[in-house]
């Protein structure tokens, strides 16, 4: 409940800076083009293209780090070492035996 309150108190505010900042204004693009628009839209442009590069910025960090994950999945584990046999522990009396050892 907490959290979609504050959900929606971000939404609230977005929503009050996109109609507060509503006025045009005017890109100067190359040379003799100029383009008019919204503020909010110029905003939200410039948080989505930052979102865009900061995600392609990212996306050889996560292959890189699958193509681990996937090398690792394939590596056979270790055999277990010959020796003697490892007793099991015996709990203490009253113990619970829980399966996680908790």
């Amino acid at each position: 409940m907490l959290a979609w309150l504050f959900r929606l108190a971000v939404l609230a505010v977005l929503v009050w800076f996109a109609v507060k900042n509503g006025q045009e204004v005017e890109l100067f693009l190359l040379p003799g083009q100029s383009w008019k628009s919204p503020l909010i839209f110029v905003v939200l442009v410039a948080f989505v293209t930052g979102v865009l590069i900061g995600l392609t910025a990212w996306l050889p960090t996560v292959v890189r780090q699958r193509r681990e994950l996937a090398r690792l999945r394939k590596v056979p584990p270790p055999s277990p070492q010959p020796g003697p046999a490892a007793q099991p522990a015996i709990p203490a009396p009253g113990a619970s035996q829980d399966i996680h050892g908790v």
